[in-house]
């Protein structure tokens, strides 16, 4: 892995969306970080021409090199992100330039990948990229793909789709999930899910430098799935159960084990225990609380219940995991 740099593309025009530009090369600068800058990525910004591009966040941003530039080069990663208007009612459209589009398909052929994010789906189906693929968008404009292109088969679930060599990521902050996983592809599951840490993503704590070690989550890769994670974070203080969450999901408790079987390899009450023991590894390590109150705030109810799972988790004890990780400052 050493020494390797992939030569990474994100277009730019006017009125993209800033966080579909910016999100992916934050990924990739922490994978540099994480390898100690032996691998990575050569990320660029191109553009039609070298002046700023106002996004639709009203942020300029300069390109690094302009289309003609990288079309002579080999590119290893094609980023295309998109653009949306919204009309008097409300209603969200994604926009599809002729002369981007153009662009899209010129430089898509001289990539070994081509990865959308959010709605740049729809340059990447105006460029036939995606025909007969199937693909994935910002939810608000899934109808529209696939109205607008009906070889195209629509999937507004995922929050990122791989079909072959082309990629399609969802909303705007999928856009981390989908560097992730090129990540992933490129360099292994463990780098990825190191860089996943220091993102502080939903779960990935940064550092990671303790040796007893929960396992980090597979990237979600379902909406439902990813609410219903956000959703144990957020209450992880109180009873939570197995039923809460069937009734949040508005599933039964068998569908439920079904979904948490398939996506994320456990049952639902095992993933609450690894949540649980996750957020009290957090206050063992950057608090004095004590253990009472660790076990409250992390839904153990009793320093018992949070010994007892520190020790089939673990396989130490709260206060040993402290002693030895607590972090000062």
């Amino acid at each position: 892995m050493s020494g390797v740099r992939r030569f990474v593309v994100i277009m730019l025009f006017d009125g993209v969306d800033l966080l579909d530009v910016t999100g992916p090369p934050e990924v990739f600068a922490l994978l540099r970080r994480e390898t100690g800058g032996e691998s990575g990525y050569e990320v660029v910004l191109a553009a039609e021409t070298m002046e700023p591009v106002t996004t639709a966040a009203g942020v300029r941003v300069l390109p690094d090199l302009t289309f003609a530039e990288v079309s002579g080069r080999a590119i290893d990663t094609l980023l295309v992100p998109g653009s949306v208007e919204v009309d008097e009612e409300r209603r969200v459209h994604a926009l599809a330039d002729p002369g981007v589009v153009d662009r899209v398909r010129t430089l898509a052929a001289r990539s070994r990948r081509v990865a959308s994010v959010c709605v740049g789906a729809h340059l990447l189906a105006a460029a036939g990229l995606l025909d007969g693929r199937r693909a994935t968008t910002h939810w608000s404009t899934a109808g529209q793909l696939a109205a607008e292109h009906p070889s195209v088969e629509v999937d507004a679930d995922p929050i990122f789709i791989r079909d072959g060599g082309v990629w399609t990521g969802a909303g705007i902050t999928a856009c981390l999930d989908l560097s992730l996983a090129l990540v992933a592809e490129d360099f292994g599951e463990a780098v990825a899910l190191r860089v996943a840490r220091q993102l502080v993503m939903y779960l990935k704590r940064p550092g990671g430098q303790s040796q007893f070690s929960v396992p980090v989550e597979p990237v979600s890769t379902t909406r439902r799935m990813a609410e219903l994670r956000h959703f144990v974070a957020e209450h992880l203080t109180g009873p939570l159960t197995v039923a809460d969450l069937a009734r949040h999901a508005h599933v039964s408790e068998r569908q439920l084990a079904r979904v948490f079987k398939t996506e994320l390899g456990m049952t639902p009450a095992a993933y609450l225990e690894a949540a649980r023991v996750e957020a009290a590894r957090n206050r063992l390590e950057t608090t004095d609380d004590t253990l009472d109150r660790v076990a409250t705030a992390c839904g153990f109810g009793t320093t018992d219940t949070l010994i007892r799972a520190f020790r089939r988790k673990l396989d130490t004890t709260p206060t040993e995991y402290r002693t030895r990780f607590r972090r000062s400052g």
